[in-house]
């Protein structure tokens, strides 16, 4: 059975950190639906000055961030003096867990096109050691399928395996769809799957996906998405488990009960937020 779109989310532009200009897709009131994916943000723009103020230094708590950067740059830091840069086409993989302090640089280039997600973290898992990982373009797999080929970004796709989350594994596609054809992918019928267009227009099921919206898929086994457009489109396709879980969203932390909150903006004025050593890993 293919997948239909059962709700659809249009960005809106707004501003976050130190002023970057940014299109925010999913947040509070689209947690329940996207379940488990908390928040998207989409970046694109040719004029530096909407992104250089980038993210200074904030903390994060109970969440993993995802920053896939399709073109420009974007650099890591965190509170323990870590340090590294992703270019064209590869991903930053962060798992808060505990707590950490980070900032996000981001440097001017002829254009920045992207996306970040917060990924939520099982209950059971909110407080694990922190992590970093980056996910280069040696480690990322380019597939041929019929209509466009498929960039695997992380998870699993068919025989072939790309990095795989610790807590709650994430199948994450860059589809590439050629201008008139369309691409079918088989999905398992127990994932919550979710699609957005970062580049042109889609049609899934007779229902037309417009350009930065995100989509949120029924039940079904496959999922089959056409270009109608003269150019090629780009399709970032996301595939998880639900978690079902009450949700305390507070800025950068996100927990499960009200108290498990106030905690955690306590930890952070005695300075008792972070409680492990950070594990990076820059991926060479």
């Amino acid at each position: 059975m293919n997948r239909e779109v059962v709700k659809k989310v249009t960005g809106f532009r707004t501003k976050d950190g130190a002023g970057v200009s940014l299109v925010r897709v999913l947040g509070h009131e689209t947690t329940d639906t996207y379940d488990p994916i908390l928040m998207l943000d989409s970046f694109d723009s040719t004029d530096p000055d909407d992104y250089t103020a980038g993210f200074p230094m904030h903390p994060h708590r109970g969440i993993e961030t995802i920053s896939y950067v399709y073109r420009g740059n974007m650099v890591h830091k965190d509170s323990l003096g870590n340090e590294d840069q992703i270019s064209d086409g590869e991903v930053q993989w962060m798992t808060a867990g505990s707590g950490i302090m980070h900032e996000e640089v981001l440097p001017a280039s002829e254009r920045m096109l992207g996306v970040q997600l917060w990924l939520n973290l099982p209950k059971k898992d909110k407080m694990v050691r922190p992590e970093y990982h980056a996910i280069k373009n040696k480690d990322i797999e380019e597939i041929k399928i019929d209509g466009g080929y498929l960039r695997l970004l992380a998870g699993n796709y068919k025989d072939h395996k790309g990095h795989v989350g610790k807590y709650l594994p994430l199948d994450y596609y860059d589809i590439h769809i050629e201008p008139g054809k369309e691409v079918s992918i088989d999905t398992a019928d127990n994932k919550s799957v979710t699609v957005f267009t970062l580049i042109g227009d889609v049609e899934i099921e007779n229902k037309v996906v417009e350009e930065k919206t995100s989509a949120k898929l029924g039940e079904g086994n496959k999922v089959v998405i056409k270009n109608h457009g003269q150019e090629e489109a780009l399709v970032l396709f996301l595939s998880s488990e639900q978690l079902n879980e009450p949700i305390a969203w507070g800025g950068p932390i996100v927990m499960n009960t009200r108290r498990e909150l106030e905690q955690a903006f306590a930890d952070l004025q005695n300075g008792n937020f972070i409680k492990d050593k950070l594990i990076f890993d820059r991926g060479e």
